[in-house]
C-alpha cells in the first residue's frame, strides 16, 4: 500500500508514526521544529488520514507498509518515533529491519496487551450519522455524551472533513478499526532487539506502568525511560516542549 505522507526540512530522516485515530496533520508542530534538525516525514498509516483504507489490518500489515514506504523514498537508515498504536508498529519493525533503524523512540505504549478502553469512543462515533450532521458542531456536540475530554474531542474531530459541499466525511476507517480492536491490543511477539530506544510515557498515564519496566528492558535492552509530569497518554499534545526537549535530546546525542 502507498502511504501519505507530510514532509519537511532536510538530513538525516526522522519519520513519525501515529497512534489509533490520529493522522499526519496531528503532527505537523513538532514536525517543523524537528525539520530544524531533520530531514521530517510524518507518514498516515493505513485506515487513517490520507492514506487508503483497506478491510485488511494489522501490524504486521503496517509493518509491510512502512518497508514499501521507506524503499520507495530509498531510506536505508532512519530515526524512528511512533506513539501508542504508531509505537507498536515502531517496535515490530525494529524486530524485522533492525539495521534500518538507528534510533527508536516509543511514545506511551509498552510490549504487553492492553485490555479494551476505546468502547466508549466507537459508540460515540456510531451515534453521528453524517448523512444528518451538517455542522462539526453538532457532531462535537453527540461527542460530548460521550467524552468528556474536550481536548481528545477536539483531537477526535479532526478526522472530520467536508468531502463534498455540505456533506461531512471520516478520514479513519472506524468500521474496520472496531472489528481488529483486539489485534490492535495485543501483546508484542518476542524478539530482542539491540536499537537504543528511548521509551516517554505520561506521569498521568497507565500505558507504561513501573512493572512493565523490566518486561520492555528484556525486549529492548538499550532502552531508556523518561517520564513526563502533568501528561497523560498523548504526551506530544498535553505536554509539547517537554516532549520535544526530551526527544531532541536522544536523537542528537
Amino acid at each position: 500500500m502507498k502511504l501519505a505522507f507530510k514532509e519537511f526540512g532536510e538530513g538525516k530522516p526522522l519519520v513519525i508514526l501515529h497512534g489509533l485515530f490520529g493522522f499526519s496533520d496531528n503532527w505537523v508542530t513538532h514536525a517543523k521544529k524537528f525539520s530544524s534538525y531533520f530531514r521530517v516525514i510524518t507518514v498516515d498509516l493505513r485506515n487513517h488520514g490520507y492514506s487508503p483504507w483497506s478491510d485488511e489490518f494489522s501490524y504486521q500489515l503496517m509493518v509491510d507498509d512502512l518497508k514499501e514506504f521507506l524503499d520507495d523514498l530509498e531510506i536505508s537508515k532512519c530515526i524512528l518515533v511512533g506513539h501508542s498504536m504508531g509505537g507498536k508498529v515502531a517496535m515490530l519493525f525494529s524486530q524485522q529491519f533492525q539495521e534500518i533503524i538507528e534510533k527508536m523512540v516509543v511514545v506511551d505504549m509498552g510490549v504487553k496487551s492492553y485490555p479494551l478502553h476505546h468502547q466508549h469512543i466507537l459508540d460515540s462515533f456510531k451515534e453521528i450519522d453524517l448523512t444528518k450532521v451538517s455542522a462539526r458542531s453538532e457532531a462535537e456536540k453527540i461527542l460530548m455524551q460521550f467524552i468528556d475530554s474536550n481536548g481528545v474531542r477536539q483531537f477526535l474531530l479532526k478526522n472530520l472533513y467536508w468531502k463534498d459541499k455540505g456533506q461531512l466525511a471520516w478520514r479513519v476507517n472506524f468500521s474496520v478499526l472496531e472489528r481488529e480492536m483486539n489485534e490492535i491490543l495485543k501483546a508484542l511477539p518476542f524478539k530482542e532487539v539491540m536499537v537504543p530506544t528511548l521509551f516517554i510515557r505520561g506521569s498521568l498515564s497507565n500505558y507504561i506502568e513501573d512493572a512493565d519496566i523490566p518486561e520492555i528492558e528484556t525486549y529492548f535492552p538499550d532502552s531508556q525511560f523518561e517520564t513526563v509530569e502533568n501528561s497523560g497518554h498523548w504526551v506530544h499534545a498535553e505536554a509539547p516542549e517537554d516532549f520535544f526537549d526530551s526527544v531532541l535530546g536522544f536523537c542528537i546525542r
